[in-house]
C-alpha cells in the first residue's frame, strides 16, 4: 500500500474523530459559529504546520544525530503500538480531562492549547510522522507524505466544525466501537513500521560490521 495512504490511516486512526469530537464538544460550547470556524481554520493551520515541518526536517535531523532511518522507523512503530494497544483493549482516557482548564477563555487562547496541543497533536503523532519520513524514498515519497499530512489536518478542521454544529456529544458506544477498530488498524500499521525499521536497522548494522572487517 502507498506510504502516504498508510500515514493518513495511521494519523486518522490515532486521532479518532469520534473521541476528538467528544473533546471538542465540551471545548466549543462557549463559542458562536463564527468563532468555531476560526478555531477550525486555526487548528488546520496548526496541525498542517507541525506535520509539514516535522516531515521536512526529518532527514536533516537524521543526518545531524547520525541515526539510521531504520531506528526512527522502529521508534515510530513502537510509539504507535503503545498508543494502539490501549485503544484495542478499550482503555482510553476521559476526554473531559483536557478541557477543564480551558473554560472561560477566548477562542484565540484555546486554539493552540489545548485544541492543537494536546487534544489533536501529541508525542505519538510526532513519532509516527518521523517514522514514516524515515521510510520515504525521494522527493515523490516525501510529497506523498506531505499531501497525507495536509489531508489529515483538513480532517481535524472539519471535525471541529461538525462537533460545533452537532450541539451534542457522540454516544459513548460509538466511541468505544471506533476505539477498538482504530486500535486494530493502528496495531497492524505499527507492526509494519516495526518490521521495516528493524529489518533496515539489522541490515545497516551488518553492513557496518562487514565494512570494519575488511
Amino acid at each position: 500500500m502507498d506510504l502516504g495512504i498508510l500515514l493518513l490511516l495511521a494519523l486518522v486512526g490515532l486521532y479518532r474523530p469520534v473521541g476528538a469530537g467528544m473533546s471538542y464538544a465540551a471545548l466549543l460550547q462557549p463559542f458562536d459559529d463564527g468563532q468555531r470556524r476560526r478555531l477550525a481554520v486555526g487548528l488546520f493551520l496548526g496541525v498542517a504546520g507541525v506535520a509539514v515541518v516535522t516531515l521536512l526536517a526529518g532527514e536533516p535531523v537524521l543526518e545531524l544525530l547520525g541515526l539510521p532511518g531504520g531506528a526512527l522507523s522502529a521508534t515510530g512503530g513502537i510509539a504507535l503500538m503503545i498508543a494502539a494497544v490501549p485503544l484495542m483493549l478499550g482503555r482510553t482516557a476521559d476526554p473531559d480531562q483536557e478541557v477543564t482548564a480551558a473554560s472561560g477563555k477566548s477562542w484565540r487562547q484555546v486554539v493552540l492549547m489545548p485544541l492543537t496541543f494536546p487534544l489533536t497533536v501529541g508525542g505519538a503523532t510526532i513519532a509516527v510522522l518521523i517514522g514514516f519520513r524515515a521510510e520515504a524514498r525521494g522527493a515523490v515519497g516525501v510529497l506523498a507524505l506531505i499531501v497525507a499530512a495536509l489531508l489529515y489536518a483538513a480532517v481535524t478542521g472539519v471535525c471541529v466544525l461538525v462537533a460545533g454544529r452537532a450541539g451534542r456529544r457522540p454516544s459513548g458506544r460509538a466511541r468505544v466501537v471506533q476505539d477498538r477498530v482504530a486500535g486494530l488498524l493502528l496495531t497492524a500499521i505499527a507492526a509494519t513500521l516495526l518490521a521495516s525499521g528493524f529489518t533496515r536497522l539489522v541490515a545497516s548494522v551488518l553492513h557496518g560490521l562487514r565494512g570494519h572487517g575488511r
